[in-house]
């Protein structure tokens, strides 16, 4: 079907584009970055409480930041 469409249309149409301007799409950017950053902060929330009822195992940043005294050496 796809190539029949394409030999109805006349050689000089161009195909259909929806110009946007400079400002619809740094005002789409900024959304996007902010449903990002929403989504990575959601995530980070659910993961603290997550390590605090211990239902998740921590990563090795995330014990030395909770428990630092199991990386403590002066006790050898």
């Amino acid at each position: 079907m796809g190539a029949e469409e394409e030999q109805k249309r006349p050689e000089n149409e161009q195909p259909r584009v929806n110009p946007i301007t400079v400002s619809q799409f740094l005002a789409w950017k900024r959304q996007k970055d902010a449903d990002t950053s929403a989504k990575k902060a959601e995530a980070a929330r659910k993961r603290a409480e997550d390590i605090a009822a211990g239902t998740v195992q921590m990563n090795g940043r995330e014990l030395f930041l909770h428990e630092p005294w199991v990386f403590d050496n002066s006790q050898y």
